[in-house]
C-alpha cells in the first residue's frame, strides 16, 4: 500500500512505500521549531511527485539538507547522512568511535503530512538532539 505525503498547499507530493510504523521526534533546534515527525527511508524508496516549490535549507554546510515548500512553508522531506547507522539515539557511538562518520545517506519525511493517516499507529521515539549531537 504506498501513500502520498502532501504540503499543506499541496505543491509538494511525496509518494511512500508503505506505511511507516517508527519514527523519530527530534528536539534539535530544527526539528523543534518545525514540530516534524520523521520517519525514515532509504533514498531510493520515496518518490517526489512534485516539487516545483521545493527549497532547501541548511545550516550544516550542505551535510543535512531541510526540504520545504516555498508556497505554504510547510517542512517535508530531509537528505541527510544515515546517523543511525554509526550513532545510538543517544548520541553515543555504536563501534565506540566517535569520529564516526557514515558511508550511507537516509531520507526523512514528516509523517505529519501523510494524507488520510493515523499518525497514532507509529511508534515514536524521542531523540535528544539537542543535547546529544
Amino acid at each position: 500500500m504506498s501513500l502520498t505525503a502532501t504540503c499543506h498547499c499541496g505543491a509538494t507530493k511525496i509518494a511512500l512505500p508503505h506505511p511507516p510504523t517508527d519514527a523519530k521526534q527530534c528536539n534539535c533546534t530544527y526539528c523543534f521549531k518545525t514540530g516534524a515527525i520523521w520517519s525514515y527511508f532509504p533514498p531510493e524508496a520515496i518518490t517526489i511527485l512534485s516539487g516545483d516549490a521545493d527549497k532547501v535549507y541548511s545550516a550544516s554546510g550542505g551535510m543535512n539538507q531541510h526540504h520545504f515548500c516555498s508556497q505554504c512553508g510547510i517542512s517535508s522531506w530531509g537528505d541527510s547522512p544515515d546517523w543511525a547507522s554509526v550513532f545510538n539515539a543517544d548520541g553515543t557511538p555504536k563501534n565506540g568511535d566517535p569520529n564516526s562518520f557514515p558511508t550511507t545517506r537516509i531520507t526523512a519525511v514528516n509523517i505529519r503530512l501523510i494524507d488520510d493517516f493515523d499518525i497514532a499507529t507509529v511508534r515514536i521515539e524521542q531523540v535528544d538532539g539537542r543535547n546529544s549531537w
